[in-house]
């Protein structure tokens, strides 16, 4: 029988790793392996998933009958917060492996992904697989790592967008482990999805003060406090850890002679839209050529996507039509979203030049028509969009309906993380067009919908003070 190692070995792994946060997890593998198995899962916690695989990956040929290290193989292709999983890749994962010579424990966690990457739709098995946590973090209650994975499988069964009521639960497994260890990093983690929303977001400062202290080599982790400040419109705040997280994703890529990865790119985003908000256009403008750098020097359909919503958040929040309308378009398949947000961002763009938007209409409704399941920000932008059209042909009472059409799905959507989708909130735009008919109450109620799910969004603020300043209005 394998021999099950000291969790006094395991605690002194986990302090060889202060970068990535601390934790124990008492496992039959060998010694030679628990550090990069260790590696690996603080690295799970924190979602940094490639790095995390290749350090399970090594602890398996350190040890090829690591059973937990093919657990935390598998693990890596299932991103809960993301509704992402990988089955196939998952269960190659667990191909041969034996459970012969392992604790009950060891073999609750393996039968944990026999749920997980079982038969059936993936919302039935994300729903019995946070059942099965459930099971196993009341088994063995002294083990936080079930503890802080539980809380992260009732995450992902929020299948239709957040939903307080299981976010809050999913908080309260997570305080518990925060407080039994201030420095792991899954319960910090956690913490913050789990608060990130502007009514909850006051809760989630404490393990957003510290997260990027107990996992500073992750870039993930730099940059999740920021959803905690971006939905408590600390704009400085946001800027600094995306620019931390930023530097960090691109040391790592450079490093390995890879481009820029999705951790780096989502920085990038938040970053330059944090610029945005600063009013600092010197730094934004700084930040989208970075990003064009980016994208020309290794173009692929995340950084398409990425760049596509850095220029447009940099043609309306920088006031630079140009930023948009000096590219191309992206290609057909870049997706609906990538396409709708693109193509708000034009129309507004030569809208303000005076230019005709027919054109750009036509293209998105025919993505649209093309799409199977549309998001409903590509449905709004398209409404949105045709009110552009129709303000300029002197049809203000049809933009408005349109607009409130917008923003009437907007409102009914679940709640988005960072910066809005489709470039500007559906209500903000309803309250321009209000304020331009002199309605100027029911624009300040527009913009009031928009800073409760953009706080503090400047946009929206300069909208609602304008809304309550003095208009000569017939």
């Amino acid at each position: 029988m394998r021999c099950l190692v000291a969790v006094l070995l395991l605690v002194s792994a986990a302090r060889a790793q202060p970068a990535l946060g601390e934790t124990q997890f008492p496992n039959s593998g060998a010694p030679e392996a628990q550090e990069p198995f260790l590696q690996g899962l603080l690295l799970l916690h924190s979602f940094e998933y490639d790095d995390a695989r290749l350090a399970f990956q090594h602890a398996r040929r350190l040890d090829p009958g690591f059973a937990m290290a093919a657990w935390g193989e598998a693990m890596t292709h299932n991103h809960p917060v993301w509704q992402q999983q990988d089955r196939d890749a998952a269960r190659a994962a667990l191909a041969g492996v034996s459970t012969e010579g392992l604790t009950a424990r060891e073999r609750d966690y393996l039968a944990s992904l026999d749920v997980l990457y079982g038969d059936g739709d993936k919302e039935t098995r994300d729903d019995r697989y946070a059942e099965a946590l459930r099971l196993l973090a009341a088994d063995y209650p002294d083990d936080l790592d079930a503890r802080s994975l539980y809380a992260l499988a009732l995450l992902g069964t929020a299948h239709e967008g957040r939903d307080v009521a299981t976010y809050m639960q999913a908080a309260a497994v997570a305080e518990d482990v925060f407080a039994a260890n201030p420095r792991h990093p899954g319960a910090a983690h956690y913490l913050i999805h789990a608060y990130d929303d502007p009514v909850h977001a006051p809760l989630g400062l404490r393990p957003a003060r510290v997260y990027a202290d107990i996992a500073p080599a992750a870039s993930h982790a730099l940059h999740m406090p920021s959803h905690i400040y971006f939905a408590l419109g600390l704009w400085e705040e946001v800027r600094v850890m995306n620019q931390r997280s930023y530097d960090a994703a691109k040391r790592g890529t450079d490093a390995r002679g890879e481009a820029l990865n999705g951790h780096g790119w989502h920085a990038l985003w938040w970053w330059h839209y944090a610029a945005t908000q600063l009013g600092d256009p010197a730094l934004a403008d700084s930040l989208l050529a970075v990003a064009e750098t980016h994208h020309a020097e290794a173009p692929t359909g995340p950084s398409m996507a990425h760049v596509v919503r850095i220029r447009a958040q940099h043609a309306l929040g920088v006031d630079a039509p140009a930023a948009i309308l000096s590219r191309p378009p992206p290609p057909d398949d870049a997706g609906v979203t990538t396409l709708a947000i693109d193509a708000l961002a034009r129309g507004l763009a030569m809208r303000s030049q005076g230019r005709d938007i027919q054109d750009e209409i036509a293209h998105l409704e025919r993505a649209i028509d093309a799409a199977g399941e549309v998001p409903w920000a590509a449905r709004a932008a398209a409404l949105m969009l045709t009110a552009a059209h129709r303000t300029a042909e002197g049809d203000a009472e049809s933009a408005l309906a349109l607009l409130q059409e917008a923003a009437r799905l907007e409102t009914d959507a679940p709640l988005t993380f960072g910066p809005p989708a489709p470039v500007q909130t559906a209500n903000e735009a309803l309250g321009i067009a209000l304020l331009a008919s002199c309605r100027a109450d029911e624009a300040a109620d527009a913009f009031r919908a928009s800073l409760a799910r953009q706080t503090h969004r400047r946009q929206s603020v300069d909208g609602l003070a304008a809304a309550g300043a003095p208009r000569d209005c017939p």
